[in-house]
Formats: structure tokens, sequence, C-alpha cells
């Protein structure tokens, strides 16, 4: 395995590879671009890097479908960090270019609904053309096959475009947060300010099935950050669930509420417990009562000496 290499959604200039340089050790690591979010995790799957950083949820659209879905099959892989970008777009074209030119627009799909009611109000009748991702709609401008792109205003000089308009965006203080990926590993130790990740699968369908699950966390104050479902494949009404939950796997809370579902569900994965980058731990909301660690050992003490006529 090369251990000094991340791969990440490429090509150069995209707003991956900015949140990636954000890490500190990016500096010390060969920065490999992938043609995608599967060629970028597949690599860590076959040991060709370390590591990949992958766009997972964005606060416009929510959660990245490809991420989600390459993450719940396949060889398991393991979550350790997240980051945060704030997201604003640029209009990308080649030098002279004016709005008045502009037939053809570009970009990833995500960025399409960041920017629509700035591309209603401005370029209407402009149409529009997906890209692989929002730097490889700046080259596909670069060579000519597209009048603009949407992309990071960092990407005009990769690819030796003008930023014809900046600051572009329909939501304010929009946000993409982007996972650092490995093969599984022991996770790194709770600081506090923690978020845990799981796929799950619903067994058999039945009323409350769902609520059961969600119970699992509700009963022991867990609070949950994203639920999202996804289609299994196996035929309409089958779905699996992609969750992000407050806390560690070592807080007991959190552990028992895993356990729960490993009970109920006929298949859950573990994606990771990991640091949160939106929130320090001396930020957070107190615990609801009777549900710290310390409670959960009581509890247990008080169980061993009832079942050992110690009460």
């Amino acid at each position: 395995m090369s251990a000094t290499r991340y791969a990440y959604l490429g090509p150069e200039g995209t707003f991956t590879e900015a949140a990636l340089r954000q890490l500190p050790e990016a500096a010390t690591r060969e920065l490999a671009p992938m043609v995608s979010v599967p060629a970028a995790l597949d690599a860590v799957r076959a040991g060709k890097a370390a590591a990949a950083l992958v766009p997972i949820e964005n606060s416009v659209e929510g959660g990245i479908t490809t991420t989600l879905d390459e993450l719940a099959v396949g060889q398991p892989l393991m979550i350790y960090r997240e980051v945060l970008l704030s997201i604003s777009f640029a209009l990308l074209v080649r030098p002279g270019t004016q709005l008045a030119d502009i037939k053809t627009v570009t970009a990833h799909p995500a960025a399409q609904a960041q920017v629509r009611n700035w591309l209603s109000a401005h370029l209407p009748e402009a149409q529009w053309e997906s890209a692989a991702s929002n730097a490889d709609g700046a080259r596909l401008v670069q060579e000519g096959r597209y009048d603009a792109a949407f992309a990071g205003e960092f990407a005009a000089a990769t690819y030796g475009l003008e930023p014809l308009v900046t600051e572009i965006h329909d939501a304010e203080n929009a946000q993409t947060r982007f996972i650092l990926v490995g093969r599984p590993a022991r996770p790194s130790a709770p600081t506090g300010a923690d978020k845990t990740s799981v796929v799950v699968w619903l067994g058999p369908d039945r009323p409350g099935a769902l609520l059961e699950l969600l119970q699992e966390f509700a009963v022991r104050g867990v609070n949950l950050m994203l639920i999202q479902s996804r289609p299994t494949g196996a035929g309409i009404g089958n779905y699996w669930f992609a969750v992000d939950a407050e806390g560690h796997i070592a807080d007991r809370r959190v552990a028992e509420a895993l356990m729960g579902l490993k009970r109920l569900s006929p298949d859950v994965r573990f994606l990771g417990s990991y640091p949160r980058a939106d929130v320090r731990r001396e930020e957070l909301a107190p615990l609801r009562p009777g549900t710290s660690d310390e409670e959960y050992v009581s509890a247990a003490d008080w169980l061993n000496r009832c079942q050992d006529g110690r009460f």
C-alpha cells in the first residue's frame, strides 16, 4: 500500500482538492486525482492509496448518493475524518467570452441545485450539461466543448480560464462535507465531539420497522444528524439507511444503540467514529440525564450487585 498517497475526486482544481489541502498532512502526501468517487475509493480498496477524500453531503441537496452507495457495498471502508468547505461558484470562461456569448454551461450535477436560480435569472436560454466534476467541466470549457463552467474560482488559473462572475450561490452559507476514507482499523480515541456513521438495512417489511431502529438511538439519548434512505436494488420498497449519530462507538450510549440495531437489522455496516468538523466539545449541549458513561457504569454495577444478592 502507498502510505503517502491520498486519492481524491479530480481532476485538479475541484472543491474536493481544496478540502483535502485543509488537512495538515496533505502537505506531505502525494495527492492523486481520480476520475470519479468510485475510482478514488477503489484506489484505497486496492492498496494504491492510503486514503481518499470524497464529498458525502452538501447543505443544499443533502447526501451525495454516489458516495453513500459506494460505502454501503463492496469491500468495507472506514471514515477517519471529515472536512467542511464553504462553497461558492464562479462562472469560468475562455478569455474574451461575454455573458451574451454563453449558450452552453457545465458542472457536476450537485452544483446545479446550488446555482439554479442564478442560472435562470442570468442565462435562462443556456443549455446545461453535466460533467464528472466541476473541475472537469472547467477542462471541457478549456477544450472548447462548452462555453462556461461553474467551478471554484481557484480552478481558473489551472485551466487558463477567467472568472466572468464570482460569488454565485443560491443559498447563503452553503457548505459541502467531505470525508477521509481508509481501510478498516481501530477508530481513533473519542474527542468528546464525535460522529458515528453506519449503514442499516431494514428487515422484513412490517409496520413500525423503521421506528424500531430509530428508537434504539432515541431511548439512549443519541441524537441523529443525518438519516437518508437509499434503494437496495432488490425491488420497489426495499431500502437501506445511511445514519450519522452524535457520539463515538466508545461511548456506552452509542455502543448499546449499535448493538440494538444489530439485533433488529439483518445487516449493519459500521462506517466509523471520527471527530466532528462543525463543533467543538465545549459547544455541545449537555447529555440527557441517564445517558453518560458514568451512569451506564453505575447502572451495570447495580445490576451486578442485584444478581449477586448484594443489593
